[in-house]
């Protein structure tokens, strides 16, 4: 796969809506063209323990933020035409979709591949997590779960298996 947009998303909460920053890198010709990241005031606006734990961002980080209409109007004409990248999809599938319906935005039904799904091939991997697939193939070292940190993996691991 040689033009792809890689995605990653990370939630306030337990809520799909509740995107809390975004990253998306873009892909043409099997080179990175292009990195987008945005932190987002989610929807609902509240920050569980645990996903601070995980991601680190808090509620003070996005009072501010944009809402996901407005990020989203800088992301679109970037993916426009690119299949949608994923490590585990059916999260950040789910995310987008959930995101257009709460804003009222058309969804335009974007092709998505699934970096997770891909990787379990590998057999000599102990997990399919992102930084394991991600260490495995030679990409070490990222801000693991850091939106745009998360894309750059996936985009890499998209690179070489899918």
């Amino acid at each position: 796969m040689d033009n792809f947009a890689a995605i990653d998303f990370e939630t306030a909460n337990n809520e799909r809506t509740s995107a809390c920053s975004i990253g998306v890198v873009i892909v043409r010709g099997g080179e990175v063209v292009d990195e987008y990241y945005s932190l987002i005031h989610p929807e609902p606006d509240y920050y569980l323990y645990w996903n601070i734990k995980v991601h680190g961002i808090t509620q003070q980080d996005t009072v501010d933020s944009p809402v996901f209409s407005e990020v989203w109007k800088e992301i679109a004409p970037k993916v426009e035409g690119l299949p949608l990248v994923a490590h585990n999809k059916a999260f950040d599938e789910s995310c987008l979709k959930a995101l257009f319906k709460t804003y009222c935005m058309d969804y335009p039904e974007y092709k998505f591949y699934c970096t997770y799904q891909a990787s379990r091939k590998i057999k000599e991997l102990p997990n399919h997590k992102l930084n394991t697939v991600a260490d495995f193939l030679g990409f070490r070292d990222f801000d693991h779960h850091n939106a745009l940190a998360d894309a750059q993996a996936c985009a890499y691991i998209a690179k070489h298996i899918l």
